[in-house]
């Protein structure tokens, strides 16, 4: 099994060799800034599954919370790296590591939970994490609202009224696509 800092350092390579990619097209300029509100999240277009078979593989709403908290970051770091400023540079550096500090504890407790998610639903970790960036850095180019919908994810995160990860929806819900559905209701 693969250290945490091993994953860790997995995930940041992995996340500077996005960056580096020019998919073209998109303009990835910092945006013009809104008021922090959670009401930044793209819909999904994925079609709903069908009920039949769903209890077997659905995921349960503290399920859905870990794996939500995890995709945030990662939707935020490839952010973090695509979005510049006028002269090039990061536009987010800073508010990202803002985030990083505000919910270190979170950050760290999220881990261990994904894992224990992971064993129950038997997916790999580092599998679910690259396919939340690789899904992210694919929005870059087509999503003309791509860097002002991830800093108002970050500018609401950073909010004084967001206590704990799962208070910030992530900028794009991927779990639909991804086959990660909420139970249905009993």
């Amino acid at each position: 099994m693969i250290s945490k800092v091993k994953q860790v350092a997995v995930l940041v390579a992995g996340g500077l060799a996005l960056g580096a990619c020019t998919l073209g097209g998109a303009d990835t300029a910092a945006p013009a800034k809104k008021p922090p509100a959670p009401d930044y999240q793209a819909a999904s277009t994925a079609p709903p599954p069908a009920s039949k078979g769903l209890q077997a593989i659905c995921y349960t709403d503290a399920d859905l919370a870990i794996v939500r908290a995890r995709m945030l970051q990662q939707e935020l770091v490839v952010a973090t790296l695509q979005c510049q400023n006028p002269n090039g540079t990061r536009a987010f550096d800073s508010l990202y590591g803002n985030f990083v500090n505000k919910f270190s504890a979170d950050l760290s407790n999220n881990a261990r939970s994904l894992t224990d998610v992971s064993r129950r639903k038997r997916f790999n970790v580092d599998v679910l994490v690259t396919e939340f960036s690789n899904r992210m850095a694919q929005r870059a180019p087509v999503d003309k609202e791509f860097c002002s919908r991830s800093l108002r994810a970050l500018e609401w995160s950073l909010d004084p009224k967001v206590k704990t990860l799962s208070d910030a929806p992530p900028p794009y819900d991927l779990g639909p696509e991804m086959n990660i559905h909420p139970c249905p209701a009993k």
